[in-house]
């Protein structure tokens, strides 16, 4: 593997990962109540309790894709 695949790689699992953050966002921004139904379902949860941990998953998420696709791409970056 060279180093322009790696980059190239990174690159787009940073662009589809960070579109997939965004498409959650909006989804529970825009239909909060939908995607509460939905879940409550296969989970039995009170509804503060579903925002607190759709808050940390979103929350989480972002941060491996912050150190596991867009840092080590800048730092290929940066000595390639």
């Amino acid at each position: 593997m060279t180093a322009e695949l790696i980059k190239t790689f990174l690159m787009w699992s940073s662009i589809i990962n960070v579109a997939l953050i965004l498409f959650w966002g909006l989804l529970i921004i825009l239909t909060p109540e939908t995607v509460y139904k939905m879940q409550v379902q296969f989970f039995p949860i009170k509804r503060e309790q579903f925002d607190v941990v759709i808050y940390c998953f979103i929350g989480i998420y972002k941060l491996l894709i912050i150190f596991f696709n867009i840092i080590p791409w800048i730092v290929l970056e940066i000595i390639a």
